[in-house]
């Protein structure tokens, strides 16, 4: 455990004035606070949690009955859709005829129409096409892939715990990446570097507690108090935990200040070899946001123009995050990872 109890406190307004800022370079250093056997042991608790197969491909909003939805995992092609009735569906993403790329063709009344001969598929089993399971939890679209996961299956994804849709702004992110998803999880339990590497979004980052090791996700978080930069000294001080529910996810919970019990779910998905045969990962990341003052009501009310800002700033975070990922899996497949 380190640093002390500073609990943010709401005020009148959401902002704060940032009281004696210090410089980037005069900032105390997190580097012995943030040791590699920490991180370490954290990624591995989270490696054995089970996910039931299941891999997020993307944002729900984004999978529509106009048009299929392509994403490749872990080598699979896999394509998606809405049906006639608006539920998600997903299969192999190839023509069981003779292969057509299906993400390609159109959809016509919920049906998809591969456009090489005609064959249509309505989500039912045709011609040794066979659907994947598929769970749409209203914020991500997530397909399971038994053959590939290799874990016992689970009936549905485990999903974070969200604020209520109807009084949250949702927005996801997504960003492709030439690593693995244990390197994403691995960047995401090291909350130490926040302000150090994301100076224009963190300052003031300080790591309360780390987790103890307990069996369940519940009691093996890291505790942060860190304040988001508006513009100058003007800041949102927050407490938040950060916890790995599964092996390719890790959910911040915002659980003091300013928009508590928003949450910011990372989600890797392995996608496949590039074409010099090194590993990609998608990260996926929803970020749910939320507060219990009047005004954001109408805060929601301009959700529409709210989400490209909120992807935008997601990432840009996650063009500093993916270098770091990046740069941990080159060390690792090289044999020269310091942790």
């Amino acid at each position: 455990m380190t640093g002390g109890d500073r609990r943010p406190r709401r005020g009148r307004y959401p902002v704060r004035l940032r009281r004696g800022p210090v410089s980037w370079e005069r900032q105390r250093p997190t580097w012995r606070e943030a040791r590699p056997g920490i991180i370490a042991e954290a990624l591995q608790r989270a490696l054995a949690r089970p996910s039931g197969n299941w891999y997020v491909i993307g944002a729900a909003r984004d999978i529509t009955a106009r048009r299929p939805f392509g994403r490749t995992v872990a080598g699979v092609e896999v394509v998606a859709w809405r049906d006639a009735a608006g539920r998600l569906v997903a299969g192999p993403g190839a023509c069981p005829h003779l292969g057509a790329p299906l993400k390609d063709s159109p959809v016509r009344c919920g049906t998809l129409v591969c456009h090489w001969h005609g064959l249509a598929l309505d989500g039912a089993p045709l011609a040794n096409w066979n659907p994947f399971p598929a769970y749409d939890d209203g914020v991500l679209a997530w397909v399971r892939l038994d053959r590939i996961g290799g874990e016992v299956p689970l009936e549905r994804p485990v999903v974070p715990a969200r604020p209520r849709p109807a009084g949250a702004v949702e927005a996801v992110c997504t960003a492709v990446g030439v690593c693995e998803p244990d390197d994403v999880i691995a960047n995401r339990l090291d909350p130490w570097h926040g302000a150090w590497f994301h100076p224009y979004s963190f300052v003031d980052l300080t790591v309360l507690t780390t987790p103890d090791g307990g069996a369940t996700e519940d009691c093996d978080g890291f505790t942060v108090d860190v304040s988001f930069k508006v513009a100058g000294r003007v800041v949102v001080p927050v407490r938040a935990v950060f916890r790995a529910p599964g092996p390719r996810t890790v959910v911040m919970h915002i659980t003091e200040g300013e928009g508590r019990g928003s949450v910011v779910e990372t989600h890797a998905t392995p996608l496949g070899p590039d074409e010099r045969g090194r590993p990609r990962t998608a990260v996926v990341e929803a970020v749910v946001a939320a507060s219990d003052r009047p005004g954001f009501a109408a805060v929601r009310a301009m959700a529409p123009v709210l989400r490209p800002l909120m992807r935008a700033a997601a990432g840009r975070l996650w063009r500093d995050d993916l270098a770091y990922a990046e740069r941990r899996w080159e060390l690792r497949s090289s044999g020269r990872f310091p942790g």
